[in-house]
């Protein structure tokens, strides 16, 4: 009888939750101490190991550039570790002396991770990071192709974690991956919540489990130049955040909208750092390469150079390019490219001030990137605080990479590697998601108030036959609770 994939994904995932909430049950009553020295460990596993699995990362997915994995490696260890390092996720974590209200943290239990072919060594650091200082399990599912760089990284974690005293099973991976084993682990009687982290129809089965579950919606981010803005941070940072692992974090800038007093400026200053501003001819070549005529995306310009990209698109480009921009009209189904492209081309549009600027932006972010993020240049505070205002989204990132600022590397957002959609984008969170969404909140609520009279009153019919005797009782009931009080 011939080995059944399937059935053998499905037995491991049973079998690594089994395992995951047994370790739980012991790591759900560590100390904070331990939870800490634990975590520690961890991230500098990851770190340690950042390079070479940023090599392995790229080289089994073909996505990418290595030394970027690196930077994004050290990120999901490093850098997510030092914003969570001096929470407090055990006991209690608030006190309210005024409310007499304490906070207590409580784990969720075994988390179930799917981890995306785009990021996927450095979303398992950040991951189990955020998972263990919760004091929670976690189980990962690969995506196929990334199922061995995806293992090593978890088994980083792992050797880290129990070397530092952490149970055996707290982390793990599938290695026999497949649909009906992810399926298994995600509706397991013993999970107890999903972090996607994936394409769209990913997330949609995680959030159709019936389980608790944090989605990422799609990003395509516009890029608003406005005419106030230094024109040279925002050509440099612009190309190099596209280029940047090929453009395959979802926050990456998507399309720019260029005020017209400043628009052909900034495309010059634009092609000085990389860019090939694409001919009409050029523009319509890659509209039949970048997508299937399903809408989804071609997986084999995904994550690749521009001179790559230019080549299956059948042109060639100068030595020096970095990405391809089109200029682009439409938006929406008329225009392909006006979506996400998880690749190094990028859209260019011309607007005429910062209102039609924002019309712009919003029909961009309709187009596929609802609740996610945008990018804004501009020294104009009343215009920045404009966009921050209208826009359908979470993020609004200001003179900064979409691709970096995000996530939280150069700005003051929570490090993070999943990125919440909100309500608009069918998430359940628009925060940059972090180990408070993996701990339950128990509250310890005393008297502040004394009820009123009219609760210790019995049903209306025996009110009305002996309504002063008892508002008598009641009052002595009352004063006798406030004289306690007064002792």
């Amino acid at each position: 009888m011939g080995f059944d994939k399937d059935l053998a994904s499905v037995q491991e995932s049973r079998d690594l939750v089994h395992m995951a909430h047994e370790a739980w049950n012991i790591w759900s009553r560590a100390s904070q101490a331990d939870v800490d020295r634990v975590c520690a460990a961890m991230s500098a596993a990851g770190v340690q190991a950042a390079e070479r699995l940023g090599r392995l990362a790229q080289e089994e997915t073909g996505f990418g550039v290595a030394a970027h994995k690196k930077i994004k490696n050290e990120f999901g260890s490093r850098v997510v570790w030092e914003s969570i390092r001096d929470l407090k996720t055990v006991g209690v974590i608030r006190h309210d002396p005024a409310r007499r209200l304490y906070e207590i943290a409580w784990p969720m239990g075994v988390v179930a991770a799917l981890i995306p072919s785009t990021n996927p060594t450095s979303t398992t650091f950040f991951k189990s990071l955020i998972a263990v200082k919760a004091r929670n399990a976690i189980v990962f599912s690969p995506h196929p192709s990334a199922k061995r760089c995806t293992y090593e990284a978890a088994q980083t974690m792992t050797l880290a974690a129990e070397n530092a005293g952490a149970p055996t099973g707290l982390i793990s991976c599938l290695q026999q991956v497949s649909l009906p084993g992810t399926q298994e682990l995600m509706t397991h009687r013993q999970t107890a919540v999903i972090l996607a982290t994936g394409g769209t129809s990913m997330v949609r089965a995680a959030h159709s489990t019936g389980k608790p579950a944090y989605g990422v919606g799609p990003g395509n981010v516009p890029v608003y130049v406005d005419r106030s803005a230094d024109l040279e941070k925002a050509a440099r940072y612009i190309v190099a955040s596209k280029a940047f692992d090929y453009s395959t974090i979802c926050a990456t800038e998507q399309a720019v909208i260029a005020d017209l007093p400043i628009a052909s400026q900034l495309a010059e200053l634009m092609r000085a750092q990389g860019a090939y501003f694409t001919d009409l001819h050029e523009t319509d070549a890659l509209r039949k390469i970048i997508f299937h005529p399903d809408g989804n995306p071609n997986t084999a310009v995904v994550g690749k150079s521009a001179s790559f990209v230019a080549e299956v698109a059948g042109f060639r480009v100068p030595p020096e390019t970095r990405i391809l921009v089109t200029s682009l009209a439409r938006t929406g189904r008329e225009e392909p490219l006006s979506h996400e492209k998880m690749t190094t081309v990028l859209g260019w549009y011309v607007v005429d001030g910062w209102e039609q600027g924002c019309v712009k932006s919003i029909a961009i972010i309709e187009a596929g990137g609802l609740g996610h993020t945008q990018i804004i240049y501009a020294n104009d505070e009343r215009i920045t605080m404009a966009f921050g205002l209208e826009k359908p989204v979470f993020r609004i990132l200001v003179n900064t990479m979409g691709s970096l600022g995000a996530i939280g590397l150069t700005t003051g957002l929570m490090p993070s590697l999943t990125l919440g959609s909100g309500g608009v984008g069918g998430a359940i969170t628009g925060d940059n998601v972090s180990v408070y969404h993996l701990i339950n909140i128990k509250r310890l609520a005393y008297e502040t108030i004394a009820p009123p009279l009219e609760a210790f009153l019995p049903g209306e019919k025996q009110a009305s036959s002996n309504t002063d005797e008892m508002e008598r009782v009641v009052r002595q009931v009352v004063n006798e609770i406030l004289e306690s009080k007064r002792t």
